[in-house]
């Protein structure tokens, strides 16, 4: 193997080819694990019910009514209206109860099943029994009961609740008890023929049970966002079942749309009814508000009565403006007739209006004249004069008695003609008033009128919508099955899957273990954690049938890893010798115990004795020594002559005792025809790093050089005890064996960190026990060459 100390690739370089080996060693894995994968495939496909798909296309029609029966408040601004909304929709057609009301109108709580052998099928169409529960619905819909029946003859069926136990014989129409009340069982005439003597199981689930596992098999979707289009899609073992389920579902949404719409308008109708009967009261009270205040008032028009009040007012007014002129003129003409003492004449045409005034007053004036003419040549005795006098005072009595007739009558018409002014006066005033009430009462006789005939008008047209209720929904496509090819299982899928799989779950596993895997598993693998340390080889994993030893002119995989291993250690050994002088002392250890170094050890000597060297093999794990046990198996392994004085005395007794001489624990053997020499650890002393630090060790070592070309030591495990490195100063070489699948590569940065310190020299790797697919860089450069190999299909 490589001793080149460069690695030749970066840390973090990407070997696509090493991942390959790496999988392609699992080979028979995956093959195998491919065939598992597509016979469960295909057993899976063999017995799996065969789904069919169905689908039904709805459209979801704008309602221009907006909100239904509620828009006929739209006028008020109560209410707004609005599209609908397809999302929302899509929830409708979904929802719980939609899904009970499907299974309760096609049964579908109950299932008629025929048994097979392996599995059982659903019996939708003209089954050969009819099941009639005697039991309320409340019961029944909760109901979770199976049953078996087995037709025995046209007139009895065999009945059982458990499949294992013993039927019970009943004829056909007869009461059956079970848990969930009575049933009644009934043939149908011209198919149960055919399921004589064939097991049926009856299952009864609970309808929300079953209404759910639709509501989840159902796919609602819309193909676009602005699409009012809606598709329902369901896959079912029965294509028939899953039309109907469909249809049904379709038809219940639109039901329940008209339903809502027919509920608005009932209970709009009644809000306005009671609104009417409520209005129609208002409106009577307002009608009689109003005809109790115009008769109240005593009107009926009360602009038109103004302007007559107003008309006959300004009239009374000027008649009453005439009658106080007549009355002070009256007054004053009584008062200066009153007053006048002698014979004056009296003003005329002053404006009364009564004649007999005036003519009195003309006459009265003439006869006051006559007599001051008269009295101008007559005196007062004047028998013409005295009768003037008499004349003159019966007028003036006459007028006082017409002015005093005249005042009293013209005070009258004045009192009259004001108390007259005055209610005239009172209407024009109050006017405005009774206007204004009256405007107020009319107002809201008027409203009230409106309202009344709004809502009169509103009821109809609510009845109108209701009775014109259109459904949510256009039907575009009732179901259909959309293949006659059942959509699942898909067989191409399924086996594509499952070879997948079966690739997938060794390359997990493989790639799980190698991302876990912290162990050395050959040279290759170990060259990627020791950098810069030669690699002299790797051995092969042994069968218990194998031999553990190398024999002369071996051609085994063993003796050729051994040589390659021997080929790389002369190489260092000449190194170091054109710089160190004669380098032949080569220590053999390991991390723990069981990594085979005692196996190297020995190996290690033999192929080197088979080139005709002088070998020293030193047993110095003077703790747990296993070199004994390799050489006391007989066969082919003899002991030579040793000098009859301590011939049980190895490396401790030699430390112990100074009386001891080299060649006393020097043991010739003979291998399969190679001699090598061995020394023993010897007795287990109870102070073994005591003992290995004794003077008596460099003289070993000294002695053993100068007499052998190699001396091969096998030491203690390096990482459990010191003794190694109490002696490492004596080594030249120092072989680290890691075996495969056993050793960290943490362990081996150990013996790397201590060459770093100093603390041991010439360190180098052997890796042990390596599987024959991992032999070599990653099992492409395999040893045993010239030998038959078995191909990779060779289990």
């Amino acid at each position: 193997m490589s001793l080149n100390t460069q690695n030749p690739l970066p840390n973090n370089s990407f070997d696509i080819k090493e991942i390959l080996n790496t999988y392609t060693a699992y080979a028979k894995w995956f093959v195998l694990s491919v065939l598992v994968a597509l016979v469960v495939a295909y057993t899976y496909i063999r017995y799996a019910t065969p789904q069919y798909a169905v689908q039904a296309q709805i459209q979801i029609l704008e309602d221009k009514t907006s909100g239904s029966e509620l828009d006929v408040f739209k006028d008020l601004s109560l209410f707004g209206g609005g599209k609908n909304k397809v999302e929302d929709e899509l929830q409708l057609i979904r929802s719980r109860s939609n899904f009970i009301r499907v299974v309760k109108e096609l049964n579908l709580n109950t299932k008629i099943l025929v048994q097979g052998n392996i599995k059982e099928t659903e019996l939708y169409k003209n089954p050969p029994v009819n099941i009639n529960f005697i039991a309320a619905d409340s019961i029944l819909n909760r109901a979770n009961l199976n049953f078996f029946i087995t037709i025995s003859s046209s007139t009895t069926f065999g009945y059982t609740e458990e499949e294992d136990k013993p039927v019970k014989i009943f004829a056909f129409g007869k009461n059956i008890s079970t848990p969930i009340g009575d049933i009644v069982i009934t043939p149908n005439v011209g198919v149960f023929e055919s399921y004589k003597n064939k097991k049926l199981r009856i299952s009864v689930k609970p309808i929300e049970d079953v209404a759910q596992g639709y509501r989840t098999r159902v796919v609602v979707s819309n193909p676009g966002e602005l699409s009012n289009i809606v598709n329902l899609t369901l896959e079912d073992p029965i294509r028939e079942k899953a039309v109907h389920i469909l249809d049904a579902l379709v038809r219940i949404y639109n039901e329940n749309a008209i339903e809502d719409k027919q509920i608005i308008a009932d209970r709009t109708s009644n809000f306005i009814d009671e609104r009417i009967a409520n209005i129609s009261s208002d409106l009577a009270s307002v009608d009689q508000s109003a005809q109790d205040f115009k008769t109240e008032k005593g009107v009926t028009d009360i602009a038109a009565e103004a302007s007559v009040n107003l008309n006959v007012g300004v009239a009374n007014q000027q008649e009453l403006a005439n009658a106080r002129n007549q009355l002070n003129i009256a007054a004053s003409m009584q008062d200066l007739v009153q007053q006048q003492d002698s014979y004056e004449v009296l003003p005329t045409n002053v404006g009364l209006s009564d004649p007999t005034i005036a003519s009195t007053t003309d006459r009265y004036n003439q006869l006051v004249l006559e007599r001051k003419r008269l009295l101008k040549s007559s005196n007062e005795k004047n028998p013409v004069i005295v009768n003037l006098d008499q004349q003159i005072a019966g007028l003036k009595r006459s007028m006082q008695s017409s002015l005093s007739s005249t005042v009293n009558n013209l005070g009258l018409t004045v009192n009259s003609l004001s108390g007259q002014q005055a209610r005239f006066n009172s209407k024009i005033y109050s006017s405005p008033a009774n206007e204004r009430a009256l405007r107020d009462i009319t107002r809201q006789q008027q409203t009230t009128e409106s309202l009344y005939l709004y809502l009169l008008q509103k009821r109809e047209e609510a009845q109108i919508s209701a009775a014109s209720s259109s459904p949510k929904s256009k039907v575009v496509d009732k179901a259909y099955s959309i293949s006659k090819l059942p959509v699942s299982p898909k067989k191409s899928i399924i086996y594509l899957a499952s070879f997948i799989l079966g690739l997938l779950v060794p390359f997990s596993i493989i790639y799980a273990k190698e991302l876990l895997d912290n162990k050395v598993h050959n040279m290759h693998s170990l060259e990627k954690v020791v950098k810069n340390v030669p690699i002299l080889g790797e051995l092969p994993r042994l069968s218990k049938k194998e031999e553990k030893f190398v024999v002369k002119e071996d051609r085994s995989v063993l003796a050729e890893s051994l040589r390659i291993i021997r080929t790389n250690l002369d190489y260092l050994i000449k190194s170091k010798k054109k710089k160190e002088g004669k380098s032949n002392i080569i220590f053999v250890t390991s991390s723990v115990p069981g990594e085979g170094k005692t196996f190297l050890s020995t190996n290690l000597s033999m192929i080197l004795a088979s080139t005709n060297k002088k070998v020293l093999l030193l047993g110095a794990d003077i703790r747990n020594p296993k070199l004994y046990t390799f050489f006391s198996g007989g066969g082919d392994i003899d002991k030579m002559k040793k000098p009859s004085r301590n011939k049980d005395a190895g490396l401790t007794e030699y430390l112990y005792d100074n009386t001891i001489e080299l060649r006393d624990i020097v043991n010739p053997m003979l291998v399969h025809r190679n001699t090598i020499d061995v020394i023993y650890s010897g007795r287990i002393p109870p102070n073994p790093a005591e003992l290995l630090m004794s003077d008596r060790v460099n003289d070993l070592f000294s002695k053993v050089s100068e007499n052998y070309d190699y001396v091969i030591v096998d030491t203690a495990p390096l990482m459990v005890v010191t003794d190694t490195l109490l002696i490492s100063e004596f080594a030249d070489l120092l072989l680290y064996v890691t075996r495969a699948g056993v050793t960290e590569t943490k362990a081996v940065e150990y013996p790397i960190k201590l060459q770093e310190e100093g603390k041991i020299k010439g360190l180098s790797f052997v890796v042990n026990d390596v599987d024959a697919s991992n032999l070599g860089y990653g099992g492409k450069y395999g040893y045993g060459y010239g030998q038959t190999q078995k191909k990779w299909w060779k289990f």
